[in-house]
């Protein structure tokens, strides 16, 4: 008659506390409770002809039955764990994770997916768009698309170009400006504001997005800059400057299509070129995946024909 195995819980249980000889660091290293771990050895010892452990002092010992399976208990659960991260990384290995920020999301990056998705279909990517920096060290995600990204020396860093900032409005806005199209011709308009004040690294690199900063960058104080429409999202600013409801600051590189195709204009001659980028960061483990390192060649081939073209 074949015996049925005990339930993978409690051989798991007893492999850990067998292990350390304690039931706390046991309970610690598999997330429960030490009255967990102790009610779980202790079903698994009912099942068996002897007692596995028992008391030494404050400590506990193996019996001469617990010592009699515990080599083959410990690889064998070595071989589970090898099998389960095999399964888990052939499961992922054709996945991406990329976190991206809304605006070069939207404006940039998702109308170019189509490209890289025919050139490697075997590539699944999924998009998490968030202005919430992500640990890349600590998280799940592959690759991150960063504005005014920190030198790290942990990280794998490539700029894929540096910004320029600059008033941007429809073509019907922008005939109504006055024709001399001095800075100060702004008063004759209204300005679109993006709230910049909830985002991380507010106080740093978005602060050019802030028309006061902007304009006081070209000597430029004497305009109302609090005035006009407000927004908290950035896509949805720009998509009033397109409909024509005033002038919004902002990046040319990644809205070079917009004004290729003519839904936006920029009426000054003015240009705000800040020591900061655009970049995409990986950690060197990532970058070691096959489909990781082909996104990054892929974005950064993308970036140098549009700019060669522009």
């Amino acid at each position: 008659m074949i015996r049925s195995l005990p339930s993978l819980n409690t051989l798991r249980a007893f492999e850990a506390v067998a292990r350390h000889l304690n039931y706390h660091t046991a309970a610690q290293e598999l997330r429960v409770t030490p009255a967990a771990v102790k009610q779980l050895v202790s079903r698994l010892e009912q099942s068996m002809p002897m007692p596995l452990l028992k008391r030494k002092g404050r400590g506990l010992e193996l019996t001469s039955a617990g010592l009699a399976g515990l080599n083959d208990l410990c690889l064998a659960m070595t071989y589970m764990k090898s099998a389960v991260e095999q399964m888990r990384q052939d499961q992922n290995s054709k996945q991406l994770i990329i976190t991206v920020e809304p605006s070069f999301s939207s404006a940039w990056l998702v109308p170019k997916l189509a490209h890289f998705r025919n050139i490697h279909p075997d590539i699944s990517v999924l998009i998490d768009s968030s202005q919430q920096l992500v640990d890349l060290e600590r998280s799940n995600v592959d690759i991150a698309i960063r504005y005014g990204a920190q030198s790290n020396n942990k990280l794998v860093q490539h700029r894929l170009f540096n910004d320029q900032i600059i008033p941007a409005c429809s073509p019907v806005v922008a005939e109504s400006l006055p024709s001399s199209r001095e800075l100060t011709d702004l008063l004759s308009t209204s300005l679109i504001h993006w709230d910049t004040s909830q985002l991380e690294a507010a106080e740093s690199s978005r602060q050019w997005f802030v028309w006061k900063n902007w304009l006081k960058h070209f000597g430029v104080e004497n305009i109302a800059t609090r005035e006009g429409l407000h927004f908290s999202d950035y896509n949805q600013a720009l998509q009033a400057a397109i409909a024509g409801q005033g002038v919004i600051l902002v990046s040319e590189p990644i809205l070079i299509n917009l004004f290729q195709t003519g839904l936006l204009t920029s009426p000054f001659r003015e240009k705000a070129s800040p020591n900061i980028g655009y970049d995409i960061v990986t950690t060197r483990e990532a970058v070691g995946r096959a489909e990781v390192q082909a996104f990054v060649d892929w974005i950064l081939k993308a970036v140098k024909d549009e700019h060669s073209h522009a």
